[in-house]
């Protein structure tokens, strides 16, 4: 197994790393000390989730280094209290944040992608890539997570002019910095360094080929993550990802890179779609009917907006479309969830029958 996930020894004169303990360098902050008490820590010693395999999960802690059956829900970023005797009865802490999405397919159910993360880079690139609908998904589950969202637009050199591009993301929301980067280039790592904090985690989010594991590799100045070029017929990406990664900076600065999703589905983020569209959000409040769709009802305060040219069309469709799909998915799972409460109360109904049967 290879081992380029544990912390590194702290450069010479790295004085923030060196004060730093081996679970600090891990992400360890008071928001999970304050869940656990002195006996916890001895009995069951804090480990978190680096790795995300069908296997299992690769958990690291002080000395450990050890992988976790897959029957425990976690996800990469978790910090989980490690019973070394049973591991899948270990203790999942409460997480600061949270990235999930709807599973792919027709599974109503739901994927967690990455947790305790305080920035979320979303990489997309300077070319048929680029996606304006795309970009407010992952910054509406962003917002939902309470992660600080920062767009990186990479390979600026395969258009005429980025200014574009730049312009675009701009467009989508004042609160969510926008970096043009060249993530091949000597300046990239310069470019990323102020949320590169000591104890901070960061996670890289995009689709396949945008330059994700690039850009890990321009942090940690050497080829960490496999990489590969872009089609050239469609400007798509290869997967180099294959799964959930985390790897830790000389300073305590944890990295998580993920594979590129093709599909991601709005489920259980209400609050980070209105949050995202917080102007629309506050124009429904002035809307003559609590209920009105926005569409073609009198009183609609939005559409009235829209008319007078202070919204754009195309964002108002966006918005419904995506609280729609919220909805809908958030339904669906609810659905889901009562059903499998009924099955499992039903199993529990039979097996008690057959006890006393037996006796």
């Amino acid at each position: 197994m290879t081992r380029d996930t544990s912390p590194p020894p702290p450069p010479n004169g790295g004085d923030d790393a060196a004060a730093l303990s081996a679970l600090e360098k891990l992400g360890w902050q008071a928001f999970f000390s304050d869940q656990v008490v002195g006996e916890d820590l001895e009995d069951t010693p804090p480990v978190r989730v680096v790795e995300a395999h069908r296997s299992g999960l690769r958990v690291l802690g002080d000395g450990i280094d050890a992988m976790v059956p897959p029957k425990l829900e976690a996800t990469v970023g978790d910090w989980v209290l490690l019973n070394q005797v049973l591991p899948t009865s270990s203790r999942v802490l409460e997480r600061k944040s949270l990235f999930k999405r709807r599973a792919p397919g027709h599974d109503r159910s739901l994927q967690l992608i990455a947790s305790n993360t305080d920035t979320s880079f979303i990489v997309t690139s300077c070319n048929m890539d680029f996606n304006l609908a795309r970009l407010e998904r992952y910054l509406a589950l962003a917002f939902e997570a309470g992660v600080t969202p920062v767009i990186l637009l990479t390979k600026p050199d395969l258009c005429d002019d980025p200014a574009p591009y730049v312009e675009q993301a701009q467009s989508i929301s004042s609160r969510v910095p926008v970096v043009l980067l060249n993530a091949k280039s000597e300046a990239a790592k310069t470019q990323l360094a102020p949320w590169c904090k000591p104890g901070d985690t960061l996670v890289f989010l995009g689709s396949s080929g945008v330059g994700k594991s690039t850009l890990v590799n321009a942090l940690f100045g050497t080829e960490t993550a496999a990489t590969a070029e872009i089609r050239e017929d469609d400007a798509r990406g290869r997967h180099t990802t294959r799964h959930r990664h985390m790897r830790f900076l000389p300073n305590g600065c944890a990295v998580l890179d993920t594979p590129g999703m093709r599909e991601l589905q709005m489920a259980e983020a209400e609050s980070g779609i209105a949050d995202l569209f917080d102007d629309l959000t506050e124009l429904a409040t002035q809307c003559k009917f609590r209920n009105c769709a926005h569409e073609s009802e009198p009183g609609c305060a939005i559409n009235a907006a829209v008319k007078r040219g202070e919204v754009s069309r195309d964002r108002l469709e966006r918005w419904n479309k995506l609280a729609a799909e919220e909805r809908y998915n958030t339904a669906s799972l609810s659905e889901r969830k009562g059903s499998d409460k009924v099955l499992h109360k039903t199993i529990r109904s039979v097996q008690k029958r057959n006890k006393k049967t037996r006796r």
